[in-house]
Parts: C-alpha cells; structure tokens; sequence
C-alpha cells in the first residue's frame, strides 16, 4: 500500500460549477454527433471530418439493441459494477457507500460498505473493478474520502467483503469531476480516470493525479512501462473521463465530458495530452491528440462505456441513450443512438459474462427525474 506524495488536494467546488461546468446543462452545436480519423498519435494520413466523409465502411451488423429485462430495481444510483467468476456481479451504490451483489436472476442482496467513502456532488462509492487473476477475491473500489479520492482495496471472503485498505491515495476530491472508473488491463495492470475536479490547470499539471488516466499495479505502485515510471500518469489532458473500455484488440478507450461544446471518446495512448484545458474537442494542434468521435453536450454528457461484439457502447446522461459506436481498427464508425428518453440517464455500461449489456440509470442522482422503481440495472442485447 503506498500513497502518492506529488498530488494536490482539492476542496469542494461550488454548485455554480455544477451546472456550467458538467458539459449536462448547456446548449451546442453541431446538432450531430462528428468524428474525426485518425489521431494525431496515430498519424497514418490527414484527418477527416464527419462533413468530409461520414458514412461507415460498411452497415454494423445484426439489428438493433433491445432491452431484453431488467435485473435489478430500486438502487441508490449504481456506479460501478464487475462480475464475479460465477456470473454474480458486484455493484457500487454511489451515495449509500453501499457494496451489492447482484446474480444474473436478479437477487440483490449487500455485502458489504465502504465507510471510508463520503458522498457529496459527484463523489461517493465510485468504480468497481475485480482482480480477475484473484479468483474473485481482490475487489478494488474507487472512493471519494473527506480528504482525497483514492483505489481501496478489500478482500471477498465468504460471500462478504472486508475492511478496504488505501491502494493508491492523494487523488484531488471536488464537488464535481471526480473521474472514478477503474477496470484492469490485458496486461493485469490496473487503469484508474480521474477528473480535474474543476481546478482545470491540474489536468496539465504531471505532478498532479487529477484530469489524468492512471495505471497501476494491484499494490498501488506506477505499473511497469509507464511514461515516467516513477508515476501513475498514463495520459494527461482529461478534464473528467467516466468511461473506459479494452476492446478485443487490447485497446484502450475513454469516453470525456467536455465542457460546453464537445463531449468526447478517444483512443487513449501512453504520454498523450489530450488537450484540456487548452482545446475542448479537435483541432488543438500536434501537441494534442484529437478525439475520434465528439457529440453536442446536450446528446451525451457521456459516462460508463463498454465494448461488445464490435463496438463500443456508451451511456449518456443528459443525452438520456446508450450510442453504439463502430471499431474499426483504430478508427471509429459513425455513433448510432438507441432508447432515447426511454429510460432517464444512463450511467453505466458493461459487458456480461454471457455477452449481454448490462445498463444502469442514474435518475435519483440529484439531476434526473425518477421514474417507478428507479434506479434500475437493464439488460441489454446488442
């Protein structure tokens, strides 16, 4: 267990923030979802834009998502989630602090609660992520503290989880914009996203663990082949990522909220700078890497996203959908946007060891309206 000397704390933002600073509440154009290929670090010719060419290489295949049933009801906003080797998936509850098990019949039952996690804003019980070399034993939480955000770790014995002990602390907390999803790598590393907690110069800042993605080892330290290797940081310029997601290639994406403009998913590649503050979306030159794909704040306000039988599948919240996005390679097809308005805001997505999504509404979270038995977990086949 080790703690990170070199990060700032951060206090509380004011509500202000929230509204203006989320890339939830304010209006923008384009109206559509655009994309641009390929990134700056991946130069194999010039960019296009989705005015210049627009139309997939060719249609994705089967037909439409749809929701298959829903398997659990009554949450208390559901954050993160990761299954079990027998199929039961573990589920965080952002503001109870509480820790779930939920099996693929739908039985909910609690086995465990962070105490260390202090709800407020944005914050709380945050990502989930089992070791999957463990057996499912090691289960690794993210939770915003009084003092900091920081990777807990706690072991599953019995049906029930014990003490969480600090893995990695010294994240900057913030009312807003704590970042928050963890999931481990094909390599056994684990991957971290933090958020700059609207302090934005930290997002640059290589000295702070906030606006970054970090990877670490299961014991906190900066994992072997990191850009610096006596730190975390893995890419910078992230002003908060919420989504991230292996694809079967063993690529790593991350879906960003912008600000007022562009909210966005990128290819996230090792020392990259992906330009915030300085440039929200493309455009911000070779310093930077461009997004692959950039909606309007107003139709995504992008959150968990997961990869699944050839795409990439985000969760929006103010955008109220789930967006199926083409992988080809390292370029991205044209988003397709599904169930909009159906079922409030979307928070997480995963993958299900049987290949189905499961997909969590994030409705009693102090933005949404909730509807009956909210919050819920879907489930969805792509």
């Amino acid at each position: 267990m080790r703690a990170r000397p070199t990060a700032v704390a951060v206090l509380a933002v004011l509500g202000l923030l929230v509204l203006a600073g989320c890339g939830e509440d304010e209006d923008a154009e384009p109206a559509v979802p655009s994309f641009t290929q390929p990134t700056d670090a991946t130069p194999d010719g010039p960019a296009t834009t989705a005015t210049e060419s627009s139309t997939p290489e060719e249609p994705p295949p089967g037909g439409p998502p749809r929701v298959a049933g829903v398997v659990a009801t009554d949450l208390a906003v559901p954050w993160g989630i990761d299954f079990l080797p027998d199929g039961t998936a573990l589920v965080t509850e952002r503001d109870s602090r509480r820790v779930l098990a939920v099996d693929p019949e739908g039985d909910v039952r609690q086995v465990g609660e962070v105490a260390q996690a202090q709800p407020e804003g944005e914050g709380g019980l945050l990502g989930l992520a089992v070791d999957p070399a463990s057996d499912g034993r090691d289960v690794y939480v993210y939770a915003t503290t009084a003092e900091d955000n920081r990777v807990l770790r706690a072991e599953l014995v019995d049906g029930r989880l014990g003490e969480a002990e600090v893995v990695l602390d010294g994240i900057p907390r913030g009312f807003i914009h704590d970042g928050g999803r963890l999931v481990f790598g094909p390599d056994g590393h684990l991957y971290v996203s933090t958020g700059e907690t609207g302090v934005r110069e930290l997002a640059q800042d290589p000295d702070s663990l906030a606006g970054k993605i970090l990877r670490i080892t299961t014991d906190g330290d900066p994992a072997p082949g990191n850009p610096d290797p006596s730190s975390p940081v893995w890419s910078l310029g992230h002003r908060n990522v919420q989504g991230l997601a292996f694809d079967d290639e063993g690529r790593l994406w991350a879906s960003e909220f912008g600000e007022s403009t562009y909210d966005e998913v990128n290819l996230i590649e090792p020392g990259a700078n992906y330009g915030w503050p300085a440039v929200e979306g493309p455009g911000g030159g070779d310093e930077f890497v461009d997004p692959l794909v950039t909606w309007p704040t107003s139709a995504a306000s992008p959150s968990g996203m997961a990869y699944a039988d050839g795409h990439l599948w985000v969760g929006a919240l103010r955008g109220e959908r789930l967006w199926r996005i083409p992988v080809r390679g390292e370029r991205l097809g044209e988003p397709t946007g599904f169930f909009e308005g159906e079922n409030g805001r979307v928070r997480t997505v995963v993958t299900s060891p049987d290949g189905d999504l499961w997909v969590t509404t994030s409705n009693r979270d102090g933005r949404g309206t909730p509807a009956a038995r909210d919050d819920r977990i879907l489930r969805v086949t792509p």
